[in-house]
């Protein structure tokens, strides 16, 4: 972190401060304070030791609080200085990573990214058309903010207090009622910043980010998908609400790529395809023009991690091979590197839940010497969380980035 460094100049400094106010007393006035401290060894070494450790001690405490007084003004949530270099420094060293999905896939692979890189892009999804999200696209015209809100706080230095903020619904009130708050944040600062991106640009800043959100397109789209039977649906939150199996997806209007994520998936050291809804969190972002074909061209390594338990309406009784399947359709799998596959499980309880809603495990089944080339990374990386007041299934954030970029070569 370059302390040292430091640290030397200042001794160096303060030795150079020492040796010209001794030149400034003068010999005469040096001699007779030497002479009368050396007439007792005990004394004259007490004395020297004392001065010595004062004098370090009183460097340290005035580096210290000098440090501390400049830091504290600018730290918003009460971090130490030592967190605050430690960040700028080492985690701005890390590789460039990145991810692209939406959903809560997205933002719990960011949480374990953000303890070993600042330069972290999270590409977003914003097909969105349900919940809170899906009432602002209506009524206010612009994209769906509820993706781009769960991983700006997924990024958040202090993620807990801001998510307890800015994650609140509204309970009542006709037009508030279901809202979160972070959503309208957003909707208000597109407003008044005049765009999307500017307001996503606006509360990366308030919530003090490592990192960056950006969505993959600004062009205001639905999903279109049709189904075995020939049925067409229209809109993300109708494609989870069906009992056919999804025979392809394309986008109802063509949508230009956002070019700063163009930009970014160039300049990648690591590209990070998942976890979400394949879907309607993945293979969104694979039909924006161009961007399948940015994510062939980059030279950084390529990860797809593949859910751990099936969707009902989606990946239902789906296996990982069987993803990588689907995702063929949409992106040539030879651009993909790695695979990530879970080997864990979870206990019966809660997997007979899951059972009675239509999801399982998705059964690990790719192996080394596959038909598409892709290099598999299995473990264990199942955690449950609380989530909307019951226990789910979610990727460890830290196993699964220690997995990723412990890859890299």
């Amino acid at each position: 972190m370059k302390v040292k460094r430091w640290g030397i100049l200042g001794i160096l400094s303060a030795l150079l401060v020492g040796f010209s106010l001794i030149l400034l007393i003068g010999r005469a006035r040096i001699g007779v304070l030497y002479d009368l401290l050396a007439s007792d060894p005990v004394y004259y070494y007490l004395v020297a030791g004392l001065t010595f450790v004062g004098g370090v001690l009183g460097l340290i405490w005035s580096v210290s609080s000098l440090a501390l007084s400049v830091a504290g003004p600018m730290d918003l949530f009460n971090q130490p200085p030592s967190d605050l270099i430690w960040k700028s420094r080492l985690l701005s060293k890390g590789p460039k990573v990145v991810a692209i999905g939406g959903g809560t896939g997205l933002s719990v692979l960011l949480r374990g990214l953000k303890k070993y890189t600042s330069n972290i892009t999270a590409i977003v999804t914003v097909m969105d058309d349900g919940g809170s999200s899906g009432r602002l696209r209506r009524e206010m015209d612009m994209l769906p903010p509820g993706d781009i809100r769960n991983c700006l706080l997924a990024l958040a230095d202090d993620e807990s207090r801001m998510s307890e903020i800015l994650q609140y619904r509204f309970k009542n009130g006709a037009e508030l009622g279901g809202h979160s708050l972070g959503n309208l944040v957003i909707a208000g600062l597109e407003q008044i910043e005049g765009s999307f991106d500017r307001a996503i640009e606006e509360t990366s800043k308030l919530l003090n980010i490592r990192g960056r959100v950006i969505p993959s397109t600004l062009k205001n789209t639905n999903l279109v998908a049709r189904l075995e039977g020939g049925n067409i649906l229209t809109g993300e939150s109708a494609l989870s609400d069906h009992p056919e199996r999804i025979e392809e997806i394309k986008l109802e209007e063509e949508a230009p790529p956002y070019p700063p994520a163009v930009a970014e998936i160039k300049d990648a050291d690591v590209i990070i395809l998942g976890p979400g809804s394949l879907f309607t969190s993945l293979i969104p972002n694979l039909l924006v023009d161009g961007l399948a074909e940015s994510l062939k061209k980059s030279s950084g390594k390529k990860y797809y991690v593949i859910n751990i338990m099936t969707e009902p309406g989606e990946t239902e009784g789906m296996s990982a091979i069987d993803h990588l399947k689907v995702l063929s359709k949409y992106l040539d799998p030879e651009t993909l590197d790695y695979a990530v596959v879970n080997t864990g499980g979870a206990d019966e309880e809660l997997l007979d839940r899951y059972a009675r809603e239509g999801a399982e495990l998705v059964e690990p089944d790719l192996v080394n010497d596959n038909e598409y080339g892709i290099k598999p990374l299995m473990a264990d990386l199942v955690d449950t969380v609380e989530l909307e007041g019951k226990r789910t299934v979610k990727h460890d954030s830290d196993r699964l980035a220690e997995l990723i970029l412990g890859s890299i070569d």
